[in-house]
């Protein structure tokens, strides 16, 4: 299964999000995010066996444990390239951080094969690039550039399942299914 560690912005900072989103211009090609696909991807995993399943669960509950709970709000935006247009955070980003690095030591001792290691960068990805066309990002990274979100606390770690779409309609979305959650700080 096609997992990965996240955390999940509640209700009231979707909505907030959600009405920033509904204010873009939509003249670009881009494959805007559903709201269920809104989260802070700590650790992708990718493929796991079912046979690593409870260590890695057992793992991420240490990890969520011995990491105390802290605030986050969404802020600003960003992007990767042409790929992908994002909202970042604001708030307790060490927190986040180390709940990231703890999630992915998880996964690897866990006996999950990461990708290469490398600084986590907190976003919550809104829309994607169509492959082989080019869509210029800078009125949405305009738009978006003095967001601001409410604090919220980040009391929780979540395993999330990735179901990938399968029915090859053009436009179907992943769809995401809590599989675990831990409460941070034990």
């Amino acid at each position: 299964m096609r997992l990965f560690a996240a955390v999940l912005p509640p209700e009231a900072a979707v909505a907030e999000l959600r009405a920033a989103v509904a204010a873009l211009p939509r003249a670009g090609r881009l494959r805007w995010t559903g709201e269920p696909g809104w989260h802070f991807t700590l650790a992708f995993m990718g493929e796991v066996e079912d046979r690593l399943l409870p260590e890695l669960e057992a793992r991420l509950e240490r990890a969520a444990g011995h990491t105390p709970p802290f605030r986050l709000r969404l802020h600003g935006c960003g992007h990767f390239g042409n790929r992908a247009l994002w909202i970042g955070a604001a708030g307790s980003l060490d927190g986040v951080r180390m709940l990231a690095e703890r999630a992915d030591a998880a996964a690897r001792r866990a006996g999950v094969a990461m990708e290469q290691h490398r600084r986590y960068t907190p976003h919550l990805t809104i829309a994607r690039g169509i492959s082989g066309e080019h869509t210029d990002l800078h009125p949405y990274l305009e738009a978006l550039d003095g967001f601001e979100g409410t604090p919220w606390p980040v009391d929780r770690l979540h395993l999330v399942r990735s179901n990938l779409p399968t029915s090859g309609v053009p436009g179907e979305k992943p769809r995401y299914e809590v599989l675990r959650s831990w409460p941070l700080g034990g």
